[in-house]
């Protein structure tokens, strides 16, 4: 197996590369748009630079690389970003995907996509599979153009749908769910945390052996991969506090409707992942094992 991986420098990239470039008889290329944030970390891994909205860039690597399998992880995922900047939203998200079906329906690379909880309207969560996408943001409505993309590719495909990621990674800026509460408390900091959207949270490292399990048992379709606990944020900073013994009295409980936000968020998403579970054999950590492994990961911190 040749897998190329996009997107390898955002958290999933990176998972992925630490999973998959220990894996007996799989060769990884790593693909980003900036400079490889991971060259220091795992200087035998092969990186190649890549800009997936540039198409005849997009083509030239897949011929040069001639890889077996591509696992497309590079995206825009900032949801209110995507909401004022609609134009760079669908170039990233919706463009790019153009661009790299057409390359792997040329080489007859097997074409696994991540896509998102926010597909779907959030009225009637936890979804599976079959359920019918109604985005009610532009992000949202740009990850449902894509799945549309894919799904007429004639290569072998799959799409991996996530909820609500959470990790660490090397080098990179933005935050997440546990990582945010944590250092919020520690700094005897009040949040507000909504008590009224519901999630499956996702632990990066779960993710990316999802993804694994795809490639490897060339799975085609649509895979739901989370975890199978339905909480709220408000729920899980509880849970960070009392895992690393925070005063959870600096967290207040509010609804969605206290926060001026771009995009509107789905109230009730998460998923039924009995699929992987039964397909893949997908087993996800829960979430005060994600803690702790975050919490490990952080150990210096």
């Amino acid at each position: 197996m040749r897998i190329l991986v996009t997107g390898s420098n955002g958290l999933l990239g990176q998972k992925l590369v630490a999973l998959l470039r220990t894996q007996p008889g799989l060769t990884l290329i790593a693909t980003s748009r900036g400079p490889n944030k991971l060259a220091t970390l795992y200087p035998e891994v092969r990186f190649v630079p890549l800009d997936v909205t540039d198409g005849a860039q997009v083509a030239a690597v897949l011929a040069q690389e001639q890889p077996t399998h591509l696992i497309h992880t590079a995206a825009m995922t900032n949801v209110d970003e995507c909401e004022l900047n609609q134009e760079a939203c669908w170039l990233q998200n919706v463009t790019a995907v153009g661009h790299l079906v057409a390359a792997c329906e040329t080489h007859q690379i097997h074409f696994t996509h991540l896509s998102t909880d926010f597909v779907f309207s959030g009225e009637a969560g936890p979804l599976a599979e079959d359920a019918v996408p109604a985005p009610g943001n532009f992000y949202g409505a740009s990850k449902v153009a894509a799945e549309r993309l894919v799904q007429a590719c004639r290569a072998p495909w799959a799409i991996v749908r996530t909820v609500l990621v959470y990790g660490v990674a090397h080098e990179y800026g933005r935050t997440n769910i546990v990582l945010w509460v944590r250092d919020s408390l520690r700094a005897k900091k009040p949040i507000k945390v909504v008590n009224d959207q519901f999630r499956t949270p996702t632990l990066a490292e779960d993710l990316a052996q999802g993804c694994w399990l795809v490639a490897r048992h060339h799975a085609t379709g649509l895979y739901h991969i989370s975890s199978d606990e339905m909480l709220t944020p408000y729920q899980m900073a509880l849970r960070v506090a009392a895992y690393f013994q925070l005063d959870d009295a600096l967290i207040e409980k509010v609804d969605a409707s206290v926060f001026s936000q771009p995009a509107q968020r789905p109230l009730r998403t998460g998923f039924i992942i009995e699929k992987a579970r039964r397909e893949l054999g997908y087993r996800p950590h829960s979430f005060e094992e994600g803690i702790a492994e975050v919490a490990r990961q952080t150990a210096a911190d």
